[in-house]
């Protein structure tokens, strides 16, 4: 079954923080904005007098005969609109390049604010999240912010200048006829932002479930595999359907609620129309309105009509936005579950001792995995966590790497808390080898580099040597150039693991954590990359989680974990002499029962947990 992701609580006042990150990111280029600021103002000054020169025109057409005097007029009346309309193009142009500038500076800033937060977040936090999701809210934060300043740019503050300046001219011509004018433009909008609050839930319904529709997609892309292997096709067929039928139900709610809209203003528009004309000729016939007036009025209502209409398309846009941009700012809002205390200092390690002081951890407050846990690890020491799954092992480790806080106690490396010390000098000092190990969809130069990214070529092939995966890094076409695919899907699980183990090679730390680092080797790579690791761990602290006992006879102490406790600890030979102990009886099932009396004998292959 796909996990289930768990769902962010929004935090208060999250519509404000979209509309503080998003102004504060404008501002941050004053002198753009300034000049975008600027030629909306005049252009929409221009876009108010042109009609004022037509009014003109009209009227001088209407009440003279064409004499040479009149025709002069009227040129010079119509040159001075074309000049007032080309200036208008001009200021258009400087407009739609300053808004494009600064649309591409600013997204281009808030990828980088979304991805270095998101990323910043705990292991807990995106065990919890799907990546296809997450991947959609970083890029659906910068495209918001596109579709939200076009809108107030292109649509709702030059149609506030112009209707403002429309209704003040007209009312400066007939005072009736403004007023109804701007009474019927606050009823107009007044009506519109009342309804957009009363959709913005069906689009914020709307915006969650394509969310989850391309979490769902994501989720069943990235195991098609397992589907494969399961006979889950149909399943997953049927279970993608629900998530679509959903998606389409909150779609159509959406969509019905605007088409109730566009009904109520087409009826609202073609009411003042009918009004204005009306007015306007009972003036007309009391000689108090020219003809120029007649177009005067039909000018400005044409460009508010096509303003407003513009308005209620935009908000749609505008609302669809903010509700995407909502999703990116609830995990901006998210405090990090793990951060660098102030003052953090770099880690010094020189001992390379690791302390458990009774160490508490939990996740919820009835279930512990840890409960006063003490443990101490020498500097050098090489030491294997063992016992059955779900002892706690890997929390161990992931509590060393910080991955998690602990709850209660404190976790130190030479004397240090880990809590005060920069995560990123605590995790250069460990090398991690994991039992699955993910490699990124790039080279596989880049893959072992990233233990050392400034290392070199030479020392990158003399990494891989020491990992034994250079014979078959060599045999694919481009060699150390070749693309392993998403998650390193194009190489074997036992190739991915020395990739893995050429990269703790490289990275050299004092710490190394083997996370079951030769499950998924055959018994001769396993035999080569144990030589591997004999070298790799010389003059490190170690710590090895493992099921198959075989692979850490040898170590200097083994812990037996059970129930998040040491259970007991010692060496392979002393562990077997406690008789009815948990080590013997995993040994035993290990061993198929067979162990002989000589305690040193090696268990089978295979048998893993």
């Amino acid at each position: 079954m796909a996990q289930k992701a768990t769902k962010l609580e929004k935090p208060k006042g999250i519509g404000w923080a979209v509309i503080r990150i998003y102004v504060a990111r404008v501002f941050e280029h004053p002198w753009l904005f300034t000049l975008l600021f600027v030629s909306v103002v005049a252009l929409q000054a221009t876009e108010l007098i042109a009609p004022l020169y037509l009014r003109t025109f009209f009227n001088q057409l209407a009440t003279n005969s064409p004499t040479a005097t009149v025709m002069h007029g009227l040129f010079i009346t119509l040159t001075l609109y074309a000049v007032v309309t080309i200036l208008g193009w001009a200021l258009r142009r400087i407009m739609n390049f300053s808004i494009m500038y600064m649309e591409a500076n600013v997204m281009t800033r808030l990828y980088s604010i979304a991805f270095d937060y998101l990323i910043g977040h705990a292991y807990h936090f995106f065990t919890n999240q799907f990546a296809g999701t997450l991947t959609r809210r970083v890029s659906k934060f910068a495209g918001a912010f596109e579709s939200l300043f076009d809108s107030v740019m292109f649509q709702f503050f030059p149609t506030l200048l112009f209707v403002v300046g429309a209704t003040v001219i007209l009312f400066v011509r007939n005072h009736t006829l403004g007023i109804m004018l701007g009474v019927w433009i606050v009823l107009f909008v007044s009506f519109q932002v009342i309804v957009a609050r009363w959709r913005q839930p069906l689009r914020v319904a709307r915006s969650e479930e394509d969310s989850r529709l391309v979490g769902g997609l994501s989720d069943a892309i990235s195991n098609q595999n397992t589907i494969a292997l399961f006979s889950g096709r149909v399943f997953e067929s049927n279970r993608f359907r629900g998530l679509v039928q959903s998606w389409r139900r909150a779609t159509q709610r959406s969509w019905n609620a605007d088409e109730y809209v566009w009904i109520a203003l087409g009826f609202l528009m073609s009411a003042i129309n009918i009004a204005l004309l009306y007015g306007a000729l009972i003036y007309w016939q009391r000689g108090l309105v020219t003809i120029g007036d007649f177009v005067l009025i039909q000018a400005y209502l044409l460009t508010t009509f096509d303003s407003l209409i513009g308005i209620n398309r935009e908000l749609r846009r505008f609302y669809d936005a903010f509700a995407d941009a909502v999703e990116m700012v609830t995990i901006l809002e998210t405090p990090h579950e793990i951060f660098d205390a102030p003052n953090a200092r770099t880690l010094a390690v020189t001992d390379r001792a690791i302390d458990f002081n009774d160490v508490s951890f939990r996740f919820v407050e009835d279930r512990p995995l840890l409960t006063n846990f003490n443990l101490s690890i020498t500097g050098g020491e090489k030491v294997a966590l063992v016992g059955p799954s779900g002892a706690g092992k890997s929390t161990i480790t992931r509590l060393i790497l910080r991955f998690y806080d602990v709850t209660e106690g404190a976790l130190t490396i030479d004397g240090q808390d880990i809590r005060q010390v920069t995560q990123d000098s605590l995790r250069d000092a460990i090398a991690f080898v994991p039992q699955e190990p993910i490699l990124f969809h790039r080279t596989l130069m880049e893959n072992i580099r990233y233990g050392r990214r400034d290392a070199t070529d030479e020392e990158v092939i003399e990494a891989a040597k020491q990992a034994h995966c250079y014979d078959f890094i060599m045999q694919t076409p481009e060699k150390f150039d070749t693309y392993v695919g998403e998650r390193g899907i194009k190489l074997s699980g036992g190739e991915r693991q020395r990739v893995a183990i050429a990269r703790a090679i490289l990275k050299n730390a004092p710490i190394l954590i083997l996370d079951e680092a030769t499950s998924s080797l055959d018994s001769e790579s396993e035999h080569l990359i144990q030589d591997a690791l004999a070298k790799l761990m010389e003059g490190k602290t170690v710590i090895a989680i493992a099921h198959r006992l075989s692979t850490v006879m040898k170590m200097d102490r083994i812990i037996v974990i059970e129930d998040g406790r040491v259970a007991m600890t010692g060496t392979h030979n002393e562990l077997l002499t406690h008789e009815g102990g948990l080590y013997k009886k995993l040994w035993e099932i290990q061993a198929g029962g067979f162990i002989e009396n000589d305690t040193e004998e090696t268990a089978p292959e295979g048998g893993e947990e």
